[in-house]
């Protein structure tokens, strides 16, 4: 036990009289569970810190005597104010959920803690610029910050910050545009590719791209990674110059340069530049607008690339705070970014009205995913259709609410908007479950945490029916017989394909050899096609299967928003539901 923690173990006790406690020197060993010697040398340190008096007894039958000489909260909240300074946000809560009872400690830390984020203008020395800065929280830290591993929306948007690729999907003109390339072509029937590098671009360490990076990074993803399905079908990769690259594959694919959009397809560095691979994550040098130049104690810095390609970011840095998951509640009364944070503040000045609101439907949406590739009830698709109908997407949505925006009909929201929810037929429900042959099997369950509200849903409905579920922890995905899952599309078309092919992805996972061997089919013709209709056509046959047969059953669309203080300028919402840092800009005020 800390000397601080000691301080306020012995104030909780024996603290808030302003006249000497009178007490003996076995009691403060019992509760500092320490022998009554070590506890005279804490008694000691605490004396010589000034933080207390000790008057011990003379004599027999005279008791010794203690002064605190600082209020418990005052000295509460400035030790879990500096515990979270240094990245142990947890141990900040729980040190105010132990010690905070009879006072204000936790309102106040709070209070501090909302002032440590949002977007600051530091105020320069004369003849020196002033610096831009982003910090924000989020609950849950990155997985991977390596594009070959890359599943998670979050990780995807900080990978954007630090690598690029070599095309992008524009999502307001709606086509592909130049990155790191600034000129591709194929052949006639789509079988290769060739891509022409911009002069001049520079990695973080000022070392100049060229075609043998981008050998090198397709190679590395080709070979068994999480992300490989992207060059499936590729046949072999190959530097014609410098500055031009040459993909060949075995099948033809119209849209493969939607391929080379992807996060997972960022750009590395030939070789790691020489590093070590173990060494090059912890400090990774990529082309993009950031670099990463701190991880550790909960938080991740990034700085602003001052040579990027495509102009320097206005933000010269943006931090982010990895808060312990478990205190999610007490974050809704923080300053917050988009995601699982919806505002973000400068200062308290400005009224809410005057403050900018931005709101989009996210593309993807919300699901339930059942494990065929399992035996049990959801073998019978008796059984899935029945329970399609009890989880009524629209009943959950009115009695839940929040982000939950419409009733989910496919993967996109403006396929569902159209559609209206069939109203539950009990009867039909019914004879569902006696022709599934339902014997009241007991269904494993399994969620993320962000799905918590909508899993004690969808458990507290079947049971309602009978039917008996076991919710197991989120990291025994693949011992569940269903789950929830989200699905995010800021790639549109390939991530609807990533959806059955990553190798993590829960549909991978969950469907049986022929279900998948058939998926794959209909993406090949997919991709094959001659036109954006009959490509759209073949991957909305996948689609529309899956949820005939109740394989997949489409929850909610999830509505994304963020407030922004009015001196925010530059910010929309990406297809990741995120604001990219690159573009934001702090308008100053008189």
């Amino acid at each position: 036990m800390l000397l601080d923690e000691r301080y306020l173990t012995l104030y909780e006790r024996f603290g808030g009289e302003s006249a000497p406690v009178e007490v003996t020197l076995e009691e403060l060993s019992e509760l500092l569970y320490c022998t009554p010697r070590n506890a005279k040398l804490i008694l000691k340190k605490l004396q010589s810190e000034q933080l207390i008096d000790w008057l011990p007894g003379l004599g027999r039958g005279h008791r010794s005597r203690i002064v605190f000489h600082t209020d418990k909260e005052p000295y509460l909240l400035e030790y879990a104010t500096q515990t979270a300074v240094q990245g142990d946000y947890k141990r900040a809560f729980d040190l105010i959920a132990q010690y905070g009872d009879g006072t204000n400690a936790k309102a106040k830390f709070l209070e501090w803690l909302d002032n440590q984020f949002g977007y600051k203008k530091e105020e320069a020395g004369e003849g020196e610029q002033c610096r831009d800065s982003l910090t924000f929280p989020i609950l849950k830290a990155p997985l991977t910050i390596d594009p070959a591993d890359l599943l998670y929306s979050f990780d995807s948007h900080l990978i954007r910050q630090i690598f690029d690729r070599l095309l992008r999907f524009d999502e307001k003109q709606g086509k592909i545009v130049p990155m790191l390339a600034h000129y591709w072509c194929s052949n006639f029937n789509s079988t290769e590719w060739t891509f022409y590098l911009r002069k001049g671009v520079r990695f973080h360490n000022g070392q100049e791209l060229t075609s043998r990076d981008v050998q090198f990074t397709l190679e590395r993803l080709w070979k068994g990674t999480a992300n490989s399905w992207l060059l499936r079908e590729v046949k072999s990769i190959e530097t014609i110059g410098p500055r031009v690259l040459r993909i060949k594959l075995n099948r033809v694919n119209r849209i493969f340069d939607r391929f080379m959009c992807s996060a997972a397809a960022s750009i590395l560095p030939f070789r790691f530049v020489g590093m070590e691979e173990e060494a090059f994550w912890k400090q990774p040098i990529g082309t993009g607008p950031f670099q990463l130049t701190k991880w550790m104690n909960g938080r991740i810095r990034l700085d602003a690339n001052e040579n990027y390609f495509e102009g320097r970011p206005y933000l010269d840095e943006v931090e982010v705070v990895i808060m312990p998951e478990d205190c999610s509640q007490d974050m809704d009364f923080l300053a917050k970014v988009h995601h699982s944070l919806d505002t973000m503040r400068m200062d308290q000045r400005a009224t809410r009205e005057e403050w900018q609101e931005l709101e989009k439907l996210c593309q993807g949406c919300v699901l339930l995913n059942w494990n065929v590739a399992a035996e049990g009830p959801q073998q019978s698709e008796a059984f899935r259709q029945a329970v399609r109908q009890i989880l009524h997407p629209g009943d959950m949505i009115a009695e839940l609410g929040g982000e939950r925006a419409i009733p989910a009909f496919g993967f996109r929201p403006e396929a569902s908007s159209p559609h209206v929810p069939e109203p539950i037929k009990p009867e039909q429900i019914r004879s569902l479950l006696v022709e599934s042959g339902y014997g009241g099997e007991i269904m494993r369950f399994a969620f993320h945490p962000k799905y918590h509200e909508d899993g004690i849903w969808i458990m507290n409905r079947l049971a309602e029916w009978g039917i008996h579920t076991e919710m197991l922890p989120y990291d025994c995905l693949m011992q569940v017989d269903f789950c929830i899952s989200g699905l995010v599309f800021p790639e549109d078309e390939v991530c609807e394909i990533e959806a059955y092919e990553h190798r993590d992805c829960v549909m991978q996972n969950f469907f049986d050899t022929e279900w998948k061997t058939w998926i794959i089919s209909r993406i090949d013709a997919a991709v094959a096609a001659d036109s954006t209709e009959e490509r759209r056509a073949l991957l909305k046959e996948i689609e529309e299967t899956l949820r005939q047969e109740a394989l997949i059953i489409f929850l909610q669309h999830r509505r994304l928003s963020t407030y922004l203080h009015p001196s925010v300028r530059g910010v929309s919402l990406n297809p990741l539901g995120w604001i990219d840092f690159k573009d934001v800009w702090l308008e100053e005020h008189d």
